[in-house]
């Protein structure tokens, strides 16, 4: 009887034990950081936008967050997924989850021109603290990790993760936490002395993408509210839709504006295996029936590999059953051939960052492609069926008027020749930590280094034309496309709901950005 009390006891103590250890909560937070300017894109995100209609305001699934919260289940861990901007929470409600679920730690992602509203709202949990209620902070994305001392020392976060592999990065860090492992490199955490006063700022180097994407497991897209990204999203032309991501991140990764090669730099850039990506849109289509996927790496695969791919999907049938899409570059390498099969394998959009149409910018830029590649390979694309989607800048320090009109009147050429069927114009924004804003620190380009307003309602480097006119020629890239015979090809090719629905929102869409870049 002695022995079997003891047994109890011990398998108790055990059990609590065991608790305390992979009891930890987790919880994973998009807050929806209230503003006159609208809806700000977060997640999964390389520029950030305030959307100012809320009609055609979205999130977009974060794939690799969504990623680190699968990881972490999968290892035992308790974790929660509160994407408020998603939801459409207010951020009271986003503080009463919070307060409910009681986690130990609270991750967010953020940007650079959020980050003030971030340290507030660190600043505003440790105050709301209780007994049962006392969670660690911890923040990660492209902006700390180029500053991470900056919010070190404006806010009381806990660690912040730096580098883009979140999911491993923040199940080392609860490992730590929990077991007492040894921290990787690219954390920033406080240390302290017996007096609290003596406390300071360590870090455990530079952060390493050295991990293999074929350990982790098939994100879980229950535990991440899938649906909640799944219908409003203007690359999606039918829905159900769903986000991959089978490379991190650009092979190239060498642009100078891109906020992304502050955590994800060209020479790390690593993708899946072709089977592990053929069977996740499997899984994708066999458990949740999505009719289209977007893969969301910063260029999608090229080689052999997107030709296995490719034989991969019309193998399997896939191909007949969704339509995917993808981010490309002009300079990748692919021929004629490439294009026809990837046709066949189902791709549908195809986004290239066509950035300017003034071979000088492209080099200072180190976009690494030509002007001349242009409409060759956007012909390719849409002999084979694909549907090209283009991104545009505006705002760049050295170019002067005639250099922009050079980029309007090519757009506009585009759209007329059915050469392009949607585009996305913004404004240069030159983020901490890449090296166009080292070069604009060098050259005393930057008219503010104020966070706030970082967020592409304004031109923040100084330029050869007034910012009234910058803006103007914003506005002037989104009606680049409405040609007579661009009009009357998208009317024309309607054929059931899902053309209607497309259609609508994108109009919606363009409205929406023409206020975006209107006048104050």
């Amino acid at each position: 009887y002695t022995a079997i009390l003891l047994y109890r006891y011990t398998a108790i103590r055990l059990y609590s034990y065991y608790n305390d250890i992979l009891g930890m909560k987790i919880a994973i937070g998009y807050p929806p950081l209230e503003s006159p300017k609208g809806t700000p894109l977060l997640s999964q995100n390389r520029q950030f936008q305030w959307f100012s209609n809320k009609l055609t305001a979205y999130a977009i699934y974060p794939v690799v967050m969504a990623s680190a919260a699968t990881l972490l289940k999968s290892k035992g861990y308790d974790v929660v997924w509160l994407d408020g901007v998603a939801e459409k929470w207010t951020q009271e409600q986003f503080l009463e989850k919070l307060k409910k679920e009681k986690p130990d730690l609270i991750v967010f992602e953020v940007k650079t021109p959020v980050i003030k509203k971030y340290w507030q709202l660190i600043n505003q949990l440790k105050k709301l603290q209780t007994p049962g209620f006392k969670p660690q902070t911890v923040l990660l994305g492209d902006h700390v990790t180029a500053l991470p001392q900056e919010s070190m020392e404006n806010s009381k976060v806990d660690f912040i993760l730096t580098g883009g592999d979140y999911d491993f990065a923040l199940l080392n860090l609860v490992d730590y936490l929990t077991k007492g492992a040894k921290l990787s490199p690219g954390v920033w955490y406080r240390t302290s002395s017996a007096k609290p006063q003596a406390s300071s700022i360590v870090n455990t180097g530079h952060f390493q993408l050295n991990h293999n994407l074929d350990s982790l497991p098939l994100i879980d897209r229950d535990l991440t509210r899938w649906q909640l990204y799944s219908r409003k999203n203007s690359n999606f032309y039918r829905t159900p839709g769903a986000y991959t991501m089978f490379g991190r991140d650009c092979w190239w990764g060498k642009c100078i504006f891109c906020s992304w090669t502050t955590i994800f730099p060209g020479k790390s850039y690593r993708h899946c295996s072709v089977k592990k990506a053929l069977d996740e849109i499997g899984h994708l289509i066999e458990k949740y029936q999505v009719r289209e996927i977007m893969d969301d790496s910063g260029t999608f695969p090229v080689g052999d590999w997107l030709r296995e791919f490719c034989q991969g999907m019309i193998k399997r049938g896939y191909n007949k059953k969704i339509r995917f899409n993808c981010n490309m570059r002009f300079n990748a390498g692919l021929d004629e051939k490439d294009y026809q099969l990837m046709g066949k394998a189902g791709f549908r959009f195809i986004l290239y960052g066509l950035e300017s149409a003034n071979q000088k910018t492209l080099d200072r830029i180190n976009k690494n492609s030509r002007v001349e590649m242009i409409e060759p390979v956007l012909t390719w694309a849409v002999k084979a069926g694909l549907m090209p989607h283009i991104t545009v800048m505006v705002g760049y320090p050295w170019e002067k008027k005639e250099d922009v009109q050079k980029t309007l009147n090519l757009a506009r050429e585009l759209f007329k020749k059915g050469l392009v069927f949607t585009m996305q114009a913004t404004v240069v924004i030159p983020y901490p930590g890449t090296p166009l804003f080292s070069q604009c620190q060098k050259n005393h380009w930057l008219k503010t280094e104020d966070w706030d307003r970082y967020d592409m309602r304004e031109p923040i480097m100084k330029t050869k034309l007034k910012d009234e006119e910058l803006m103007a020629c914003a506005r002037s890239l989104y009606a680049s496309f409405a040609s007579p015979q661009f009009i009357w090809r998208t009317l024309s090719s309607i054929r059931n709901f899902d053309d209607i629905k497309y259609i609508s929102f994108q109009g919606l869409k363009f409205l929406s950005k023409l206020a975006d870049f209107g006048k104050k």
